[in-house]
């Protein structure tokens, strides 16, 4: 693989320029900030489902596949 001699360092941007203790301490929150009565996948299991499906459908694949041995 050829590498550009002149080429400058990408920056690091995001999680990637943030020191390791303010990146723990950012994951430790784990998506506190929304409040309860906006989880509604967390009080709905059905609601859930449906939006993992349609989530399913819209992605065009990741769906299983006939194989040679389904046939």
């Amino acid at each position: 693989m050829d590498v550009d001699q002149n080429a400058k360092p990408r920056a690091r941007r995001g999680f990637a320029a943030m020191n390791p203790e303010r990146r723990r301490e950012i994951a430790r929150k784990g998506g506190a900030s929304v409040p309860g009565e906006k989880r509604s996948f967390a009080k709905d299991r059905d609601l859930a489902a449906a939006a993992g499906r349609k989530g399913g459908e819209a992605s065009r694949g990741g769906g299983r596949t006939r194989g040679r041995d389904d046939i």
